[in-house]
């Protein structure tokens, strides 16, 4: 089916230059994806010119007078910025001209026009911040990782369902093995509300694998991990900083002198390849699960080929309806319970 995206194009770093180059890529791969490009008229169209693509079939572009700025107060954003290219394009899901939106804007706005626009799913209590990560034996899928700092143990196994459910419908994976992180794999371990969710987790029906700890996040132990939004961000950004410390050592090392130069020549090769595994942005693209809409939050220094591939997993989303499975699941989950 073809699925259309609606793209906050001045929210970012660099709006318009990296967002308008990124949905043309996308759409020179993806013959069933239509963007719309919302943003200040003027600005992507001068982009879409310098580009010479003029003329695209699959593309239309939608006028919005106002740009969040990456600093902005969300409550600011989300009160006296009604026009602005985020809660536009978030409108366009809305009224069901898009089946998805992407952007690189402002996270706090994002997360709080979302909630406001689109409203949560019926059971679900708290959206959440879905990503994927790299791991020894492919890649994992972890939330939340910062939209909500303190949760109950009941909005764990709403995570839990909403992550299992993303990846069975974007991965294909009947029953995928879902992950509680915690500070060891025994149940005795942990807080209060950690081992409260693992209790409701193992009489849900969801293939549980039980506790996992940081490590088993990148071995690939399971394909979903669940945690609150306050351990996900900080584990997510201490990976983050742990490829650039990395990075920066390699670099430094090869070229302490003449002969580590020639060594980095004959490991080039190699270096490459090790780049490309554990690139960030072949991985960017967090979606804000658990809303009656599906929004992908873009990092916001995202370049062409990372915001591109965003755009392609708010369409992998929107292609394998991932929503109404969600819708579906917890349905059942509620019945059971009840």
């Amino acid at each position: 089916m073809d699925v259309t995206v609606a793209i906050d194009c001045m929210g970012g770093d660099h709006g318009p230059n990296v967002t308008v180059p990124a949905a043309l890529d996308c759409l020179r791969g993806n013959s069933d994806v239509r963007v719309v490009l919302v943003g200040l008229e003027d600005a992507v169209m001068a982009e879409l010119r310098a580009l010479g693509a003029m003329q695209q079939s699959r593309l239309t572009v939608h006028h919005a007078g106002e740009a969040i700025a990456m600093d902005e107060s969300p409550a600011a954003a989300l009160r006296g910025k009604k026009d602005s290219s985020m809660r536009v394009a978030i409108n366009l899901v809305k009224n069901g001209t898009a089946q998805a939106c992407v952007s690189a804007g402002n996270t706090g706005a994002l997360m709080a026009i979302s909630r406001f626009v689109l409203k949560t799913l019926p059971d679900i209590e708290r959206p959440a911040i879905c990503s994927v990560m790299p791991t020894i034996s492919g890649k994992t899928f972890m939330l939340d990782l910062g939209a909500n700092v303190d949760c109950t143990a009941e909005q764990l196994l709403q995570f839990a369902v909403m992550g299992a459910t993303l990846v069975s419908s974007v991965e294909h994976k009947e029953q995928p093995s879902i992950g509680l992180l915690n500070i060891g794999e025994e149940d005795i371990k942990g807080n209060e509300v950690v081992k409260r969710a693992a209790e409701l987790l193992r009489a849900s029906g969801l293939n549980f694998y039980g506790n996992v700890e940081g490590d088993d996040i990148y071995k690939g132990t399971t394909d979903v991990v669940v945690c609150d939004g306050f351990v996900g961000n900080v584990a997510l950004k201490a990976s983050e900083g742990l490829v650039r410390m990395l990075k920066t050592y390699l670099h430094e090392e090869f070229n302490r002198n003449v002969l580590t130069k020639l060594a980095g020549l004959v490991a080039l090769p190699v270096l490459n390849a090790f780049k490309r595994r554990v690139d960030p942005r072949y991985f960017n693209g967090a979606t804000l699960l658990g809303l009656r809409g599906l929004v992908i939050k873009s990092h916001g220094s995202a370049d062409q080929l990372a915001f591109k591939i965003a755009i392609e997993r708010a369409a992998a989303e929107a292609r394998g309806c991932v929503l109404a499975h969600i819708s579906e699941r917890l349905s059942i989950l509620h019945e059971a319970v009840a």
